[in-house]
C-alpha cells in the first residue's frame, strides 16, 4: 500500500529543506513517499520561543496543505517541535515531532542518553522538551556546539565538525549509551557518526518517518476524542483565513 508522508521544515530554508527530505527518503519504506515542505513566509531558522511562536503558523498551514494533497501523516522537522498539539488538532493523521521521535527512540536502545543541539539557549529548550515528555530522568546531559543553526548549510564544514567533537565527548564523559542530535539540520550526519562512535546517535527526522510509517501501517491516527479533538468551528481573520 502506498503512503504519502509530509515532512515539514518549520523553517524557510530551502536548503535545509533539502537535506531533511533527503534523509527522510533514505529510510523511508519502499510503498512510502516524502513530502518536504516549509512555509514560504516566517523565520530562516528557529533558536528561540520567538522563533517558534511564528514558526508554529507556518507549520499549521503546511499541515492543511498536506491534508489537502492526501498526506497520510506529517513529521514536525524542527527540534522544538513547535506547534506540535495545534498540528494535531488539525490533523487526522498522525503527527509526530522529531524531538519527541528521538527521545522515544533512545530510550528503546540506551538507558541513558545525550543530546547534541546547536546554541546554549536551546540547551534549555531541549531541557523543557524531556521534562514535558517524561524523559529527564533518561538523559544524562546536554551540549551545545555554540554555532546557529544555519552555520549547518553554510559550506565549510565547521558545525559538522563540531558536532562530531560534542558528540565523541558527550560518550566518553557522560556515560551515555546513545546520542541524540538536537537539530533537524544534522539529519544527515547520525549513520556515519553511528559507525565511528560505535553507538546509536538518533536523529529525530529519521526517527519521525518511521514512527509515522508505523503508526499508518497500524492504522492509528490522532484521537479526536478530547483535547486533540478538530479546533471549534469559528471565523478567523487578520490574516488567519488561510487556516479554516
Amino acid at each position: 500500500m502506498q503512503h504519502l508522508i509530509q515532512v515539514i521544515n518549520p523553517n524557510t530554508s530551502a536548503a535545509m529543506t533539502h537535506t531533511i527530505g533527503e534523509a527522510a527518503r533514505s529510510v523511508a519504506a519502499p510503498g512510502t513517499t516524502i513530502l518536504a515542505t516549509c512555509p514560504t513566509k516566517g523565520v530562516e531558522s528557529i533558536e528561540g520561543h520567538f522563533d517558534e511562536a511564528i514558526a508554529a503558523i507556518g507549520v499549521l498551514e503546511q499541515i492543511k496543505h498536506g491534508k489537502a494533497q492526501g498526506a497520510h501523516g506529517h513529521v514536525i522537522a524542527c527540534f522544538g517541535d513547535p506547534g506540535l498539539l495545534a498540528a494535531r488538532e488539525m490533523a487526522s493523521g498522525p503527527v509526530v515531532g522529531i524531538a519527541e521521535a528521538a527521545m522515544h527512540m533512545a530510550t528503546l536502545v540506551a538507558t541513558r542518553f545525550s543530546i547534541v543541539t546547536t546554541l546554549p539557549r536551546t540547551v534549555i529548550i531541549a531541557r523543557h522538551l524531556l521534562q514535558q515528555y517524561g524523559f529527564e530522568h533518561h538523559c544524562a546531559a546536554l551540549h551545545a556546539i555554540d554555532l546557529p543553526v544555519l552555520a549547518l548549510e553554510d559550506g565549510t564544514g565547521l558545525a559538522q565538525m563540531k558536532v562530531r567533537e560534542r558528540c565523541i565527548q558527550a560518550k566518553r564523559e557522560d556515560g551515555s549509551g546513545a546520542i541524540v542530535l538536537g537539530c533537524g539540520g544534522m539529519a544527515n550526519l547520525a549513520r556515519e557518526l553511528t559507525q565511528e562512535l560505535g553507538i546509536p546517535v538518533i536523529d529525530g527526522v529519521t526517527a519521525a518517518v518511521k514512527m509515522v510509517e508505523s503508526l499508518v501501517a497500524l492504522g492509528l491516527g490522532t484521537s479526536k476524542y478530547g483535547d486533540l479533538a478538530y479546533p471549534n468551528n469559528k471565523p478567523l481573520s487578520g490574516g488567519f483565513e488561510m487556516l479554516s
